[in-house]
């Protein structure tokens, strides 16, 4: 019997005991494509030599130094070398261990900022609907996943969420791209002058929307009437790159596709590709010498801020990305996995769209493809077609609730960026399996 408390208690999984380039093998020695990453975590695969002995050295040399007394190399380096390809004025970094974690300080640093400056009144905070920022309550309250928050809605703080720029549902008829992402960023500055012009501190967003939509980026030209709405009335932009950032969409940054920079910017995931619990909050320099012309202290913490081991797993990450130019390559064999997915699935009967930047890719699954009518959400199609992806040695990331979390699914893949040409047509085949078998069962 195990004393694991697990996700889900009715749940039997396997044991993973090793991992293998872009497999992970199991006690009874199956090995399983990682198709997902995990949630987009392992993008150097799980044997990366150079990641795991830069772990083990620097556990020799230094494991634990609480920032409230040290700094360290690696972190110092890792800082270092982020920000030298950061875009924009981001300009420090504040290390944590994870993205729920990245997005809370992001919250409560923008909060702070206009404090510093004199502005106490700018306490809303902006979000989208469908979103997904986090499991902390902050970071919950700023997504916009209606099943994940439900619960837990009474302990929340009041976020406002304004439409997702989600061009497959909501473009209308006769509607350009560029009109309809115009259209649907012009409610954020209706929402702004709704609350107050001079009361909104942030809008925070996922360049490209993971988990709760299935890798949705935004049309040409959103972000950047995103952009210039946040700076006509002094509102920060925050960017959650937690699950699409880190050169999984084929830019180092997911924000430099669509030609903007943010005033903080949230990383994780992987940062740490896996090796090491990490996530950061980038902020510019601005917002940082509002801090420290004004109190010098930004009121947040953690225990493991700026963790040795973990910061000298990701310098060894991102050092691994850049010399290896894995970022390029996450572009190239993303648009192979693209058109592998089109002919093998874009005259399915199921699949409404086929979508996603680099090795950041969704499937969404529809009962009728003309109307794009989702299915009934009893069938639970998306946990049908995890257990046969995994039955069929694929592990994916099936989710339903895409279209307001409850209605519609969608299979999130979000492989190593080392796979090669062989292993696209592996992932295909067994995702044919896993969908003609979920849709068998119902």
């Amino acid at each position: 019997m195990s004393h694991i408390f697990p996700r889900h208690t009715k749940s039997d999984l396997p044991t993973a005991v090793a991992g293998d380039g872009c497999y992970l093998i199991d006690a009874k020695g199956k090995r399983y494509f990682d198709g997902s990453g995990g949630a987009a975590v392992s993008c150097l695969g799980h044997s990366d030599a150079a990641v795991i002995k830069a772990v083990q050295e620097q556990v020799e040399k230094l494991a634990f130094a609480h920032t409230g007394f040290m700094t360290s190399e690696p972190a110092e380096a890792l800082a270092d070398l982020l920000i030298s390809h950061a875009p924009g004025s981001l300009d420090r970094v504040y290390f944590v261990s994870g993205g729920s974690e990245a997005t809370e300080a992001a919250i409560k640093l923008a909060r702070q900022y206009h404090l510093e400056r004199g502005e106490p009144q700018r306490r809303h905070l902006i979000a989208r609907k469908q979103s997904y920022h986090g499991n902390t309550l902050g970071a919950l309250a700023a997504g916009g996943n209606a099943w994940r928050r439900q619960q837990f809605d009474p302990l929340l703080i009041g976020v406002s969420h304004i439409a997702p720029c989600y061009e497959y549902v909501d473009r209308a008829e006769g509607e350009s791209s560029f009109e309809y992402g115009q259209r649907v960023a012009n409610e954020l500055e209706a929402e702004i002058l709704r609350l107050g012009p001079d009361t909104v501190m942030a809008f925070m967003a996922e360049p490209v929307v993971g988990a709760t939509l299935g890798a949705v980026p935004a049309v040409e030209g959103y972000f950047k009437r995103i952009r210039e709405i946040c700076d006509t009335y002094g509102v920060l932009l925050i960017l959650d790159e937690v699950m699409c950032g880190m050169g999984r969409t084929g830019h180092l940054f997911a924000c430099d596709a669509d030609g903007v920079a943010p005033d903080i910017l949230c990383i994780a995931k992987g940062l740490g590709a896996g090796y090491q619990p990490i996530g950061a909050m980038l902020c510019s320099s601005e917002i940082y010498e509002a801090i420290a012309q004004g109190t010098g202290f930004f009121q947040h913490g953690h225990t493991y801020l700026g963790h040795p081991v973990a910061t000298a797993a990701g310098l060894a990450v991102v050092q691994q990305m850049l010399t290896r130019d894995l970022v390029e390559r996450a572009a190239e064999m993303g648009a192979q996995l693209h058109t592998a997915l089109i002919e093998r699935f874009g005259q399915h009967p199921h699949v409404g769209d086929i979508r996603g930047r680099g090795l950041f890719r969704g499937v969404e699954l529809v009962e009728d493809r003309e109307t794009k009518t989702p299915f009934d959400p009893a069938h639970g199609l998306a946990a049908r077609i995890k257990r046969a992806a995994l039955e069929a040695g694929l592990i994916c990331y099936p989710m339903s609730g895409t279209r307001d979390g409850r209605y519609g699914d969608h299979i999130l893949l979000a492989p190593p960026f080392i796979l090669n040409d062989d292993q696209i047509g592996e992932i295909c085949d067994k995702l044919t399996i896993a969908i003609e078998q979920g849709l068998g069962a119902i």
